[in-house]
């Protein structure tokens, strides 16, 4: 559930990611409503089943059952707002109506890991900003300098206007500045990038790495998208 709007006197409209359908809109018949099944299942970053009926390209619910609440987000605003930054992101980047199961996959898998706090949310949230990007068409070139070719960089840079990795002394050829990585921090970035499913996570690197690597992937969002993100500046001010 990626995001709800009131509709009428009891019910809503929603912005689901589904395994099948990719991102659609749906109206909650009823959800508003006191004992309705649809309430839990309606709520913000909720995974759940809906029962869904399709007439000239609108979508109608008046079922659902609530497979996954993550309960950990909600007893932390924190966390929450984080992961209104994640459906932020997603309903951005997912087009409608397209295939966007690697998408949905990636959330579930960070909702999870930031609810049970299984990984630090800065570490949760550059590996989601560089991974969904990269699934939507937007992957950073990391391999290697994009000037003059070289994998192994003393000082590496990373510009978030081009997507390219570069050696210090190489010009990115592209408007905007570049942020530093160090050997760490890029070594991250090209695991993101290329990890199977659910192996995107796992790594560790020091903590001032981790911050290098979370400014460049949080740089390279919002000048892709070119967009700043409500929830991401509120996430800023809670945490």
């Amino acid at each position: 559930m990626l995001r709800a709007v009131r509709y009428k006197e009891a019910d809503r409209i929603l912005t689901l990611l589904t395994e099948d359908q990719g991102k659609i809109t749906v109206k909650a018949r009823g959800a508003l409503r006191k004992g309705s099944k649809m309430a839990a299942a309606s709520q913000d970053l909720c995974w759940a089943e809906f029962t869904l009926f399709g007439n000239r390209g609108k979508w109608t619910a008046d079922e659902a059952s609530t497979l996954e609440q993550f309960l950990g987000l909600r007893e932390d605003l924190s966390q929450l707002a984080l992961g209104a930054y994640f459906a932020e992101l997603l309903d951005t980047v997912c087009p409608e109506e397209q295939l966007a199961r690697p998408a949905l996959q990636l959330a579930l898998n960070a909702l999870y890991a930031l609810s049970r706090g299984i990984y630090t949310p800065e570490h949760v949230k550059a590996v989601f900003e560089l991974r969904l990007l990269s699934l939507e068409g937007f992957q950073p070139e990391a391999e290697a300098c994009g000037v003059c070719g070289k994998v192994d960089m003393d000082g590496p840079m990373f510009s978030p206007a081009s997507g390219m990795v570069h050696c210090a002394g190489c010009a990115p050829g592209a408007e905007g500045p570049s942020v530093a990585l160090d050997r760490e921090s890029l070594a991250a970035m090209r695991h993101i990038i290329a990890a199977p499913p659910k192996k995107e996570f796992s790594f560790a690197i020091p903590d001032d790495s981790m911050e290098r690597l979370g400014r460049a992937a949080e740089l390279f969002a919002r000048v892709q998208l070119d967009r700043s993100f409500y929830s991401l500046d509120y996430w800023k001010s809670v945490k």
